[in-house]
């Protein structure tokens, strides 16, 4: 009996090598790799000559419909399925009640994760939720048992904005967490010293985007890392680090890897791939917090990610209008910006054409690595017997970037005009495709809620 598909002659990529293989699909998984002549009768043959063939993307870091990005989940994973990414982890909120708040009650994460989920149902690629703590609140330690039995591995909190949570609240949180085995994750910046900085600076008028890194500076993110990596050690927890955008940051998650603790840590796109000349060249349409900052801090994502204290490049994708971004000032709402799209190619082009780093370098960074720390061992390898979510990819390609091509309801790229080497040519999800030549193929709702294990990590 033939089975479903034959991708031939292309090149594997795996976290190790490189390899001229054939790769067989039999009703949504990965059944065998090997040569051409050993592969069973297949039901259709797809040519990959010339191309790579990769695992899907993992990005663990995205924002979908909720109080910071306006995509719908059917316009985030289009745009997902077109840049190659297969699996994204969102956030489920716990919502908090102020002045600026978008909620009007305060609801727990349980009601945040059935919110998202049923969102969720528009997806085109696979999708799972991290919990978000955005408040202070006691019964939150009732919920976490079920959440994480419900496959919610993994739990954010804030040190900074007016939802930021005190150390001392961090460090019940992640007691409890590490009790249960789960995973925490912070967005660090001391919000004591971001505030006061961007006091000081309006007061001055000092209005342009360009001070947006200086009032929040490197210094200040790398003082909530130390503190958030500490609290991790003491309790025991594995601690994932988000969005780490600079050399301090990134020294200070490396010093608690020295010792057995499991922290590990992440950089994002944006951060391997521009500089703070952006803010002069984009105004407020890069406001991204932590900034977006120098050439050195550039370079050191690199160092960190090829000595391995980050092991993950993920987006951080939030989707904004033009409008909304250059209608406020650099220290006000919105920050963020999109990515999904385009983080494959534009890291691919830094990463490989650039700096010359392999591709099992960058499989290990975008695919393995990410599905490996949360708790995915589905995902981001193509190893038989696991999901055949498959990206082709044309090394050789070259284009233009333009928000003309978006699928998310962004309007603007940070990347716009940048031109790269490495395009996108068809996405599987499951063995099926959902993005073929830079066209949406997949219908909503392929897409599936991923439950997640607790993760193994090795000592580091």
């Amino acid at each position: 009996m033939a089975i479903d598909t034959v991708i031939s002659g292309g090149t594997l990529v795996t976290t190790r090598t490189t390899r001229a293989a054939d790769i067989a699909i039999d009703d949504g998984t990965i059944v065998s790799i090997g040569a051409g002549h050993a592969m069973p009768d297949a039901e259709q043959t797809v040519d990959a000559s010339g191309l790579l063939v990769l695992p899907g993307v993992v990005d663990p870091h995205v924002h979908i419909d909720d109080h910071v990005s306006l995509d719908t989940y059917e316009r985030a994973t289009s745009a997902a399925a077109l840049g190659g990414v297969t699996t994204v982890i969102d956030f489920a909120w716990q919502s908090y009640v102020t002045d600026e708040s978008p909620w009007d009650e305060e609801r727990t994460l349980h009601d945040g994760v059935e919110r998202k989920r049923g969102k969720g149902e528009g997806a085109l690629v696979d999708f799972g939720l991290h919990g978000g703590i955005l408040r202070e609140d006691p019964a939150l330690f009732d919920e976490l048992a079920s959440l994480v039995e419900s496959g919610i591995t993994s739990f954010k909190m804030y040190t900074t904005y007016e939802f930021g949570l005190s150390n001392g609240f961090i460090r019940a949180v992640l007691e409890r967490l590490g009790e249960l085995d789960a995973v925490g994750v912070a967005h660090t910046e001391d919000d004591s010293v971001c505030e006061s900085l961007t006091a000081e600076f309006r007061a001055a008028d000092r209005d342009d985007p360009t001070w947006l890194p200086a009032a929040r500076p490197d210094y200040a993110e790398a003082m909530a890392a130390d503190d958030v990596a500490r609290l991790a050690r003491e309790t025991g927890t594995k601690y994932y680090g988000i969005h780490t955008s600079c050399r301090k940051a990134a020294d200070a998650l490396a010093r608690y890897q020295d010792d057995g603790s499991h922290v590990r840590g992440e950089t994002c796109t944006h951060y391997t791939t521009l500089t703070d000349e952006v803010y002069e060249e984009l105004g407020t349409l890069p406001k991204i917090a932590p900034p977006i900052r120098t050439g050195d801090d550039t370079d050191a994502m690199f160092e960190h990610l090829r000595k391995g204290a980050l092991s993950v490049v993920s987006t951080d994708h939030v989707a904004q209008t033009r409008d909304r971004k250059e209608n406020s000032e650099w220290w006000e709402d919105p920050f963020g910006a999109n990515g999904l799209q385009t983080s494959l190619p534009v890291f691919h082009d830094e990463a490989v054409n650039e700096r010359g780093l392999s591709y099992p370098f960058l499989v290990r960074v975008m695919c393995a690595n990410p599905a490996q720390t949360f708790g995915l061992p589905q995902k981001g390898t193509l190893e038989p017997g696991t999901d055949a979510d498959i990206v082709l990819f044309d090394p050789d390609e070259t284009y233009t970037i333009s928000a003309r091509d978006n699928a998310s309801i962004a309007d603007y790229t940070i990347y716009e005009g940048r031109e790269v080497t490495g395009r996108v040519k068809r996405t599987y999800l499951r063995g099926e495709p959902v993005a073929d030549d830079g066209v949406v193929v997949g219908e909503a709702g392929r897409g599936e809620f991923v439950p997640r294990e607790c993760p193994v990590w090795d000592d580091n």
